[in-house]
């Protein structure tokens, strides 16, 4: 009988490969983030009526509510990055935590402005705005559904490392 020669097993490492498309996920994680947090810098400390789509005491009262959960949208895309840049294993969670707290909060959002006539110009009203809310909930829901695909397509590389 002819020796067989072992084979060996190859391992991924942090060096060795590169998913296609890190760099773009990873900038646009920062992007998503620096969003975030310039909506609620605008919002609260310039001029909500740059952003505002309506001016009812009830669309102020519902866009009140979001800080806390985009809080926690802007951690996890801030551990996401820090974990993808470092090439860590939990970059797989965090990058899931944040694509799905994006869809999450789209899927809030579009019901919103559904049900109060949000997207529709009302008499007088800034069509602009509703161009920006209609741009807001697009790319929300892009980023959350890319960043998930992209992580989960190329989990492999991220979980094999140490």
């Amino acid at each position: 009988m002819a020796s067989e020669r072992p084979v060996q097993a190859t391992t991924v490492t942090g060096e060795d490969v590169r998913p296609s498309g890190e760099r773009a996920v990873l900038i646009a994680m920062a992007v998503a983030l620096l969003l975030t947090v310039a909506y609620w810098v605008i919002w609260y400390g310039v001029d909500r009526d740059l952003l505002a789509s309506s001016h009812a005491a009830a669309y102020y009262a519902f866009e009140n509510a979001f800080p806390l959960a985009d809080g926690w949208l802007v951690l996890a895309l801030l551990l996401g990055i820090v974990n993808l840049a470092r090439r860590r294993p939990a970059v797989v969670l965090w990058t899931l935590l944040a694509g799905g707290a994006g869809i999450y909060l789209g899927c809030m959002d579009v019901l919103f402005d559904l049900e109060n006539g949000i997207y529709t110009s009302h008499p007088g009203a800034d069509a602009s705005a509703s161009l920006i809310e209609i741009a807001i909930n697009i790319i929300t829901f892009t980023f959350g559904i890319a960043i998930i695909a992209w992580v989960w397509r190329h989990r492999a590389a991220y979980l094999a490392t140490r």
